[in-house]
């Protein structure tokens, strides 16, 4: 599908769930039991052990009920090789201007991730379709909010530091979409095979982002 297509189902989604897991064998199974839960957009960083070879996989079982997304991407080879193994979007900790370049060559979606007003404007003009404020943890909804006074055209997802009890903030600040790794895919959940758990967290922030709508309408 072409980019376009794709930021679509992530500002409709506004939820990135970060799969960052050494576990490589359960990695589809936590993709189905997001799925299940209600989110639809993903990402697998490239820290996962034969990441590419998981990207093929999760893509082959999940399809287009997914949007499927590589992250913790560095450079342009790293990227390429994610795309073909059936990426659709890429996402990086920095602002990486081959990487960038390399996406749009694919028409594909690209995330960097920035941190101070320079380095997001930076990103901006390189081609982002998204920034990845980060790392959000440090700093917190206000943050963002501050960021979106000067430069409210440059969308912003947030990441780290996302959880339920400041999803709602960071939306409410502004935020196009959250990255949220770790308060959504536990690892203690991962580690007992508790699906259910990642399933029903999965749940909870689709209701959060359901009724942050519902607070702008």
């Amino acid at each position: 599908m072409p980019r376009e297509y794709d930021l679509a189902r992530v500002l409709n989604s506004r939820i990135v769930a970060v799969i960052r897991t050494r576990q490589s064998n359960v990695l589809i199974d936590i993709a189905e039991a997001l799925l299940a839960g209600g989110v639809d957009v993903m990402e697998v960083t490239f820290t996962v052990p034969r990441a590419h070879r998981v990207i093929e996989q999760v893509a082959d079982r999940l399809g287009d009920r997914i949007l499927l997304g590589a992250g913790t991407v560095l450079d342009p080879e790293t990227a390429r090789t994610a795309l073909l193994a059936g990426a659709q979007f890429i996402v990086s900790p920095a602002v990486n201007h081959d990487v960038i370049r390399l996406c749009h060559k694919y028409d594909s979606l690209v995330l960097p991730g920035a941190f101070t007003p320079t380095e997001v404007l930076s990103a901006w003009e390189a081609g982002a379709d998204v920034v990845k404020v980060f790392p959000s943890d440090t700093v917190g909804p206000p943050y963002l909010k501050a960021l979106r006074g000067p430069l409210p055209q440059i969308r912003l997802m947030p990441t780290g530091g996302v959880n339920l009890l400041t999803a709602a903030d960071f939306l409410r600040a502004g935020a196009c979409a959250l990255g949220i790794g770790g308060a959504l895919v536990e690892k203690e959940a991962v580690a007992a095979g508790n699906m259910s758990r990642i399933e029903s967290l999965a749940q909870q922030y689709v209701e959060i982002v359901r009724e942050t709508r519902s607070d702008n309408s």
